[in-house]
């Protein structure tokens, strides 16, 4: 049948009538409802400094229904992140300024601005900041969740980190790192 034959078909059902359970629909439109718009201007935002990564965030879980966490990394040279699994959630890396060397399930490549990387849950990645400028990368992950993580990671004492304590702390998030 063609789809406008099948439309014709259907004539004045409404889409809700056709999910089975009523209860799915008005749970549907229940989530829907409770997400709010939110403006974040470039200055706003929770700022952290996670190791060394300083990160706005712009988007909590709470703003989204934990369906995801949006950051601003504004990293100096040499920073990164060393390889790592999560088990949890996907991200999403996109590059505003600089450069970032990223590793996604062993292929190393350099971002630019304007570049955009995916890595997958249970893939190993990683990043470091190359070059002599410093970086501005906007991460995205989801679901939401990873970010209370980076407010423990925040609150560590300042100095050299305990590799140890940071490994417990993430292991806890379902993120493991790789050796």
């Amino acid at each position: 049948m063609k789809r406008q034959d099948f439309l014709k078909s259907i004539g004045g059902i409404s889409l809700l009538s056709l999910i089975p359970n009523l209860s799915i629909a008005k749970n549907l439109t229940t989530f829907t409802k409770a997400l709010k718009a939110k403006i974040i201007r470039n200055d706003d935002g929770i700022r952290l400094n996670v190791i060394g990564d300083i990160q706005t965030h712009k988007l909590v879980g709470s703003d989204t229904n934990n369906q995801l966490v949006e950051w601003v990394d504004d990293v100096e040279p040499g920073v990164g992140i060393p390889p790592h699994e999560h088990t949890k959630e996907d991200e999403i890396f996109r590059v505003i300024k600089g450069q970032i060397e990223i590793m996604v399930d062993g292929k190393t490549t350099i971002l630019e601005a304007g570049d955009v990387a995916f890595a997958p849950k249970n893939l190993p990645h990683s990043w470091k900041v190359v070059g002599t400028e410093k970086a501005k990368m906007i991460t995205s992950a989801f679901p939401a969740g990873i970010e209370v993580m980076f407010r423990e990671l925040a609150d560590l004492p300042a100095g050299p980190p305990d590799f140890a304590k940071v490994s417990e702390i993430c292991g806890r998030y379902g993120i493991t790192f790789i050796q």
